[in-house]
């Protein structure tokens, strides 16, 4: 009698080679790339041609952007680490990394509300002005992204605190570091066409 071998549950493959769910999230990435894509062009269509409100010059603090900017790509390199642990099955430094990247995501989030609350404060909002209508969307957007990985990385950490997550499902930390790590490189494009590239 035959035996066929069981794989386990992170080992389905597509006809690629690539697990399912690695390429299910590669296939939103993908869409969420035409969505953010999108953004950036109307941002640059619009760019310098509004007529009323502040103008990015008046009120862009771009020291202070830099800090949380650095802080978000900072997040990356610990995503990495929580990958790393999780793998060799190093589920306290998992916990500890995980904990490091959704704080430092909360440190970019904070920022950007301190930032929207000052330009809302000097007459920059979404009504105002084409600048303050793509700016708004497209970094809001952004942050809605950060805010959800956020609540991500917290209920994997919540997993691992409860002795849920193992080696073997490693997979999990992985796709939702694809998506952390997505999320800092489409920051970096927005961090430097909307703030240093002069208008």
């Amino acid at each position: 009698m035959e035996h066929t071998a069981v794989l386990p549950a992170e080992a389905h493959e597509t006809t690629t080679g690539l697990n399912h769910r690695k390429v299910l999230m590669w296939a939103f990435l993908g869409s969420d790339c035409m969505l953010f894509g999108s953004l950036i062009g109307t941002y640059l269509v619009y760019r310098g041609r509004y007529l009323a409100g502040p103008k990015p010059t008046d009120v862009f603090d771009i020291p202070y952007t830099s800090v949380s900017a650095l802080a978000l790509l900072m997040s990356s390199l610990a995503m990495v680490l929580a990958l790393a642990a999780i793998q060799r099955g190093d589920i306290r430094r998992l916990k500890i990394w995980l904990l490091c990247v959704a704080g430092l995501g909360l440190v970019f989030i904070g920022g950007q509300v301190y930032e929207f609350t000052s330009f809302g404060e000097e007459g920059l909002n979404l009504a105002v002005s084409t600048f303050g209508t793509t700016f708004f969307v497209l970094t809001g957007f952004h942050g809605t992204h950060v805010t959800f990985g956020i609540v991500w990385l917290l209920m994997i950490w919540i997993m691992a605190k409860r002795g849920q997550m193992t080696q073997a499902r490693s997979l999990d930390v992985e796709i939702a570091g694809l998506y952390w790590h997505f999320v800092d490189i489409v920051w970096i494009i927005i961090f430097t066409v909307v703030y240093l590239i002069p208008v």
